[in-house]
């Protein structure tokens, strides 16, 4: 047995030295003198270091920093500081080395980004009590070197590359972080092919069945995919090359996820979703020939193939704003559909593949600054004294996935926002004060309200009056986090101000009605009148609605009243709220790690029913909610509450109903809706709750709510509506 060991550990050893050269071969691009010889003495601290640790699956630990390393070099393009820190990423946080060890060995810039990385490790540990709070420390390292998320990239990317051994409940939680913050982050980074890997192993966890659904429909058509996209792209290839262009045309297949959120969005099935794939023409181009290049090669498509005259997308004039370059198009294949055409050169194909990385690498010969535009709007709002990360990491998300339009000031220099912005964003990107006191504007010189909504190329002028200040429903105007954060700012100071007021309003009050002014007295006065705070208070004083006989009345009931804070929801405890709600009669959900039989309520945004992969979530008033993971709200609650989430399994119980919606489409018949009716009542004995019926030209659409048992009794209600003579599909909805 002991032999056996020895062997296995040599292989090990083999197997580890075969992966350090793969990295090495990976690294050579960026390789400077002595530069090896940093990398190695970083393997051999990380394989010392590590030597007694093993993985989940009971690999070495060591292959994990090989492969992040690797992620780093070879997917991202980071150079050699990038290679020493992912390899020695892990060590300060699990071992014995020192961050003095590491900058004693690699200098004072390796240190730093290690440090970052530490800091982050523990983003959304288990114990941390808001996970979002931690997210806003962890882009603070961000606006101090960006090497530090890249590296966290890739490390995010290995470990869900190889989540099969985690227990289902990290699964679940790690996967929702990642489509959550990561994925959008790594498309702002501009990290295309990384988002899009995210996105699909996230959604492989998170909704296993969808997942393998789509990806055994693809792969079934797969060889009659390559022979459409060969004979599509033969004809562009030999007339592109008769031009005098070098350029490389392929077919590359869409990302799952984004096949899924087609399929969404439209409410179409599988079979109506038309992208399945993208042809790309990757030129190589001088850069000065980039432009015309582009457009000829654009030239060269539509005279071959119709192009969809709404469907050009010109990102090679006007990049966007995490660098990307590309001209999109949309033509008619030879077979009668559509087919997506992205034209690029190899530069702006590796700004698209590598994002960040690549666009350092080009800066010289770049003049868009799109990135370190974008880079200091994170620095302004880590900057902002905003007290809730929650707030804060909304605000963030909100400009990670947004697409940009372009604006011009009276003057013709460019602005570029969020998709949606009004006509006041626009005024707070200008400058604080000139966002402060905007009354309206004109937009290519009509006058327009605050609210206004910018199209891509608007040019606006902003017209201020000194009168005017900040309002609170200017929140709901505004999309920028700079506008967000400034107009709350705005409000903040105006309240103080106002409370200052109404503070000393109350002393003189108090002081009438012979009550000493003290903080026990404020805070039961607080408390009496149901506000959550003194500021409150005062400001409810200082605006008149709290007066003399209304403390009168206090003073009477005063001897009642007991000096309790309102419950923090952070405070909650898994443990706490299952002791306060456990032991009810339902035995059809088993909750918890022990999957005890605990009270709960079904969430009304997902209507989870029996068989549905699902979770359970403490509540601050509701006690336990179950959603399913793939709910449209699942991912931010794992992510910035994992605290607050626990294991829920279906148990088999048959003579309980769930309801659930269910959307018809047909062709409008006679006698539908009754043969419809009769499938569900009377063939399938279902309780239908209600039924809303649409016909329209034709085209039948129903929407019907139905009790049933669990997702096989629902499967198969929809298989034999299928059936139904006239109706085309069938899809549950979430009510």
């Amino acid at each position: 047995m002991k032999t056996e060991l020895v062997i296995d550990l040599e292989a090990e050893k083999q197997e580890i030295l075969k992966r350090y050269r793969a990295l090495l071969r990976a690294s050579k691009s960026t390789l400077q003198k002595g530069d090896k010889k940093e990398i190695r003495k970083a393997f051999d601290m990380a394989l010392e270091s590590h030597k007694d640790m093993r993985r989940k699956s009971g690999e070495p630990y060591i292959y994990h920093p090989i492969a992040v390393a690797q992620i780093a070099a070879e997917e991202i393009g980071l150079g050699t500081t990038s290679i020493v820190c992912a390899l020695l990423h892990d060590v300060v946080e699990d071992t014995d080395i020192t961050l003095e060890d590491i900058e004693r060995e690699f200098g004072k810039k390796t240190a730093k980004i290690i440090d970052g990385l530490t800091k982050i490790s523990g983003v959304f540990d288990t114990n941390s009590s808001l996970q979002a709070e931690n997210f806003r420390k962890m882009l603070l390292t961000l606006a101090d070197d960006v090497r530090v998320i890249l590296i966290k990239l890739a490390d995010r990317l290995h470990n869900m590359r190889t989540m099969d051994f985690m227990p289902r409940h990290k699964q679940l939680k790690i996967a929702s972080e990642t489509i959550y913050l990561y994925a959008p982050l790594a498309h702002r980074l501009g990290l295309y092919a990384i988002k899009s890997e995210l996105e699909d192993l996230s959604m492989k966890y998170l909704d296993p069945d969808t997942y393998k659904f789509i990806a055994k429909k693809l792969n079934e058509k797969k060889a009659e995919r390559a022979l459409f996209i060969k004979k599509f792209v033969e004809p562009i290839d030999e007339i592109v090359h008769e031009q005098g262009l070098v350029a490389d045309v392929y077919g590359r297949p869409k990302s799952i996820h984004s096949i899924w959120n087609k399929m969404k969005k439209k409410n179409i099935p599988f079979e109506e979703v038309y992208d399945l794939f993208a042809i790309r023409i990757i030129l190589d181009s001088a850069p000065e020939n980039e432009k015309a290049d582009c457009w000829k090669a654009y030239s060269i498509v539509t005279d071959l193939y119709r192009p969809n005259p709404d469907r050009l997308r010109d990102w090679v004039s006007s990049p966007k704003g995490n660098g990307y370059e590309s001209l999109h198009t949309t033509v008619m294949g030879p077979r009668g559909q559509w087919v997506e055409v992205q034209i690029r050169t190899q530069r702006m194909n590796e700004i698209a593949e590598k994002g960040f990385a690549a666009h350092w690498k080009y800066k010289e010969s770049s003049n868009d600054n799109g990135l370190d535009q974008w880079i200091q709007k994170v620095r302004e709002m880590l900057s902002n004294p905003e007290a809730n990360a929650l707030d804060f990491l909304d605000d963030f998300k909100m400009n990670l996935f947004s697409d940009e339009i372009f604006i011009f000031t009276p003057k013709g220099a460019l602005i570029q926002l969020p998709l949606g912005a009004t006509a006041l964003d626009f005024a707070f990107e200008i400058h604080t004060d000139v966002g402060a006191t905007c009354i309206g504007a004109k937009v290519n010189h009509k006058l327009v309200p605050i609210s206004y909504k910018l199209q891509n190329g608007d040019q606006v002028e902003i017209i201020t009056s000194s009168k005017q200040t900040p309002k609170e429903d200017w929140l709901n105007v505004v999309v920028t986090a700079k506008a967000k954060s400034k107009i709350k700012s705005s409000l903040k100071e105006e309240k103080r101000k106002i409370a200052e007021n109404g503070k000393e309003i109350l002393e003189r009050k108090l002081k009438s009605l012979k009550i000493t002014y003290n903080t026990d007295n404020i805070q039961k006065l607080s408390y009496f009148f149901k506000l959550p705070s003194t500021q409150e208070l005062f400001v409810n004083v200082a605006l008149g609605k709290i007066e003399l006989k209304d403390i009168r009345e206090y003073l009477t009931t005063e001897k009642e009243i007991e000096n309790r804070g309102p419950e923090r929801p952070e405070n909650l405890t898994v443990d706490g709220i299952k002791n306060k709600i456990k032991g009810g009669e339902s035995d059809i959900l088993l909750i918890g790690e022990d999957m005890q039989r605990i009270d709960y309520t079904l969430a009304a945004c997902c209507n989870p029913i029996p068989g549905d992969d699902v979770f359970g979530f403490i509540t601050v008033s509701e006690g336990i909610k179950i959603h399913r993971t793939n709910c449209p709200n699942a991912a931010q609650l794992m992510a910035n509450y994992g605290y607050r989430v626990v294991k829920a399994k279906w148990n088999r119980q048959k003579e309980l109903t769930f309801l659930t919606g269910l959307k018809i489409v047909g062709i409008d018949d006679v006698g539908l809706i009754n043969n419809i009716t009769r499938v569900i009542s009377t063939d399938f004995k279902v309780n239908m709750r209600s039924i809303t019926v649409d016909t329209n030209e034709g085209i039948f659409e129903g929407s019907i709510m139905i009790f049933v048992n669990d997702t096989e009794h629902l499967e198969n209600l929809i298989k034999n509506l299928l059936k139904v003579r006239g109706v085309t599909g069938v899809t549950r909805f979430d009510a």
